[in-house]
């Protein structure tokens, strides 16, 4: 059974929450969707400068990205954006509302995995868990942006998402991350 942060406001519940990726599925589906962010977030636009340090053609990854509009706002400004999400659905939904074409590959590697790439070939997100993602395929990155991301994975796995991240690393790398304050 999954939990909305609503119906619990309680810190505790919310710090000590495990979900499913079967939860993380249905809430798409339901449109429990609270954490996305329509108008993008304000923490990155506030330091989108310094993140960016003036900088083109960096890689940027979106760890759990759902259909941040993010990801265009970097795709816009000539760089190169990978993310992974759990939900077809949202990642679908990223495209249509973004007025993006795109082509769906299935990932060999991956039962049941898929890769969307859009047609200008500067977004590519990735349908699986994060734990299954091909990292030898995607390469490096000069950015991560992580909005919610740590906060979603449960306790027990954020070892396991450190060495994740921490894999995708270039040497000079740039890491934003939001997170809660318990």
């Amino acid at each position: 059974m999954s939990l909305d942060m609503k119906e619990h406001p309680d810190a505790e519940v919310q710090k000590n929450q495990v979900l499913t990726l079967e939860d993380w599925k249905e809430k798409w589906v339901t449109r429990h969707i609270s954490f996305h962010q329509e108008q993008g977030h304000q923490l990155l636009k506030k330091h989108l400068d310094t993140f960016l340090k003036g900088q083109s053609g960096l890689r940027v990854f979106f760890p759990l990205c759902g259909k941040a509009v993010e990801m265009k706002w970097f795709a816009d400004r000539g760089h190169t954006v990978v993310g992974v999400e759990i939900s077809e659905i949202g990642i679908r939904e990223f495209f249509a509302e973004q007025n993006l074409s795109y082509t769906e590959e299935p990932l060999a590697e991956i039962a049941g995995a898929k890769v969307f790439k859009s047609s200008s070939g500067s977004i590519s997100l990735y349908c699986c868990s994060i734990f299954d993602l091909p990292r030898a395929n995607i390469g490096k990155f000069d950015r991560i942006w992580d909005r919610g991301a740590l906060v979603a994975i449960n306790p027990g796995d954020h070892d396991r998402y450190a060495d994740i991240i921490l894999s995708l690393l270039r040497k000079e790398f740039q890491y934003l991350v939001a997170v809660l304050s318990y």
